[in-house]
């Protein structure tokens, strides 16, 4: 009984729709990772899309890279599309480099933001100051 349950959740297939709405992505979204070689669905005989739950993971992993910053290049090598011959060792390390790199960039984005921030900090005292003395604030 137990080895029936578990073939049958293994069995799992979702329509392209049921897909675009749990993950609340569009369908042309869904296709396009598809045309990329991200995602490979199997085909009814009338030539719908039936995904599998393996399929379903993918494209959450995709949408997490993409919400990370990854390219969809990065994405693919990341979760072992790129090179099929690649091991888990090698994904992981390939995945663990990438976040590495991805965390030096947000560090320099933060940096160039708070630069950023500290220019506009001052051009807006400069700003404050001369409308009082133009008598257009009041003093506090």
């Amino acid at each position: 009984m137990t080895g029936s349950l578990k073939s049958r959740k293994k069995d799992i297939k979702f329509s392209i729709s049921e897909l675009a709405d749990e993950l609340d992505i569009s369908t042309r979204a869904i296709r396009f990772y598809e045309e990329k070689g991200l995602i490979s669905p199997e085909r009814t005989k009338g030539n719908h899309r039936i995904y599998n739950k393996r399929d379903r993971t993918r494209l959450k992993l995709i949408l997490r890279g993409k919400r990370l910053g990854y390219s969809l290049d990065e994405i693919s090598e990341m979760i072992g599309m790129a090179d099929f011959d690649m091991d888990e060792e090698k994904q992981l390390k390939r995945a663990y480099a990438y976040g590495k790199k991805k965390l030096k960039e947000i560090d320099s984005r933060m940096e160039e933001l708070e630069i950023l921030k500290q220019d506009l900090l001052t051009v807006q005292e400069k700003i404050l100051k001369r409308l009082k003395e133009l008598g257009l604030i009041p003093p506090e």
